[in-house]
């Protein structure tokens, strides 16, 4: 152990496969030192576990119906976070909701970051009316809250999941295009970059095999502290009814169902909302923690 981590710290690579590692490994110490980091990992890797494992941990089937039991108050007996209004479990309709969580979360973050990827390295690149047509039809999205503009997506796509992802993705990449816009107008008129145009490169390889590694860190960052704002947009459509359907178990739905038994069954919709709560600060906890990790201005000290 001592002799690879030796060789990971090593100040004089001898290839780029260990330049990589190294730095990668430099990055993982300095995350190790920040406790809030390491508490927002751990929360997600929480998460992750519960989603992959979601038969195993859930004690119920988290859409059969027990009439019997509804409305049982948490630390009953066999339903410790209590049941619902139709006496489900409401530990194993969060435990499945993980699923529903993590599936919105991916398919953003793989979609919404391409596209403002996409957007803000041609404008930052090519500059003129390219730079000018692409930015004003951003700002044209960032003049219209998201929650509002998903909202209105939604209502003409239909409810449901696939819809809810694309209403969010469609709404979510102008902040991305202006991350990689800021860092294509850094690193265009850069001598490595005047260097490849020498060799004969096209416009798509630089901005593909030279900028958009560039800008890989902060988006990155955006991306992480951008995963709370998702999951609040995701559970606010399904609590309106225009994200995921019943029977689902998705935890805004869920709080849009105890909504009526709040002052009596507080749990129904409190346990669901600090599913929100918790996911939501890990996220913004391992944002910060990355944040501080990718900065070049941090990583030098």
């Amino acid at each position: 152990m001592t002799t690879l981590t030796q060789w990971l710290r090593d100040p004089n690579p001898t290839s780029r496969r260990q330049a990589k590692l190294g730095q990668l490994w430099l990055g993982w110490l300095r995350l190790k030192r920040n406790p809030l980091a390491m508490a927002g990992l751990v929360i997600i890797g929480l998460l992750l576990v519960i989603a992959a494992f979601a038969p195993v941990l859930a004690t119920h089937d988290p859409i059969a119906q027990n009439l019997q039991n509804r409305l049982q108050p948490p630390l009953t007996p066999g339903h410790w976070l209590g049941t619902d209004d139709f006496g489900r479990d409401i530990w194993s309709r969060i435990v499945y909701g993980s699923r529903i969580t993590l599936y919105i979360i991916a398919l953003v973050a793989v979609t919404a970051p391409l596209i403002g990827l996409m957007v803000g390295t041609v404008a930052g690149y090519f500059g003129g009316w390219v730079d000018a047509v692409l930015m004003r039809l951003t700002d044209i999205f960032l003049a219209f809250p998201r929650l509002i503009l998903a909202l209105a997506l939604v209502a003409v796509l239909g409810p449901g999941i696939e819809n809810a992802v694309l209403a969010i993705a469609l709404t979510a990449w102008p902040p991305y295009a202006r991350v990689a816009r800021a860092e294509t107008l850094t690193v265009r008129n850069s001598d490595y970059i005047a260097a490849v145009r020498l060799q004969g490169a096209g416009a798509g390889r630089i901005i593909w095999g030279h900028i958009v590694p560039m800008c890989l860190p902060s988006v990155i960052i955006r991306v992480t502290l951008d995963m709370a704002g998702v999951i609040l947009i995701a559970a606010g459509l399904g609590f309106l009814g225009l994200g995921a359907q019943p029977p689902l178990s998705e935890w805004g739905l869920m709080i849009s169902a105890g909504r009526k038994y709040l002052f009596e069954q507080w749990w129904v919709a409190t346990m669901p909302g600090l599913a929100i709560f918790i996911v939501s600060l890990g996220f913004n906890l391992l944002g910060d923690g990355l944040r501080d990790v990718l900065d070049p201005r941090s990583a030098a000290k």
